[in-house]
């Protein structure tokens, strides 16, 4: 039987009760998917499929992939965690064109910091990540999120 998208976040709910681990939660889970979209965005694109589709990067690929889950779940959090994506890839999009520096290293940064996090707000929590038991779990953190606004304004999903 096919989990709806509430029969996961009550399970990923579970490690998931303590208000400070909560909170730590609002910023990491964004951040570490940031993050993930930059490296990936980092990856060289091989000429022969730069010459037939030149918009195409390694994150474009992993957020289809994603939201054809998500469209699984519930088609209104796949639009909402697509929408989510897209300003992610603008935003990477757009420091890339700063000249800040590198995409690859203000990811890994920002990945390490933020799994720091992910940590600490467990240990502070007493229980291991979700994604220890099932990596089903690393997609549906920042869709636990949306869950969440989604319900909050009233988006039925």
């Amino acid at each position: 039987m096919k989990k709806s998208a509430d029969d996961w976040f009550d399970e990923y709910g579970v490690c998931h009760q303590n208000h400070l681990n909560k909170n730590i939660h609002w910023i990491c889970v964004p951040a570490i998917m940031l993050s993930i979209l930059g490296l990936l965005w980092s990856i060289p694109v091989p000429e022969v499929i730069t010459n037939v589709a030149p918009w195409f990067n390694w994150s474009i690929a992993t957020v289809t992939g994603c939201v054809l889950f998500y469209l699984r779940l519930s088609p209104a959090l796949a639009v909402g965690m697509l929408a989510v994506a897209a300003g992610f890839l603008l935003s990477i999009f757009g420091y890339e064109q700063s000249g800040l520096g590198p995409v690859w290293l203000a990811s890994l940064t920002l990945f390490v910091l933020a799994w720091i996090g992910q940590f600490i707000g467990h240990k502070i929590e007493g229980k291991k990540p979700a994604f220890f038991d099932d990596l089903v779990y690393l997609l549906i953190g920042p869709v636990w999120l949306l869950g969440f606004i989604y319900r909050r304004v009233g988006i039925p999903y």
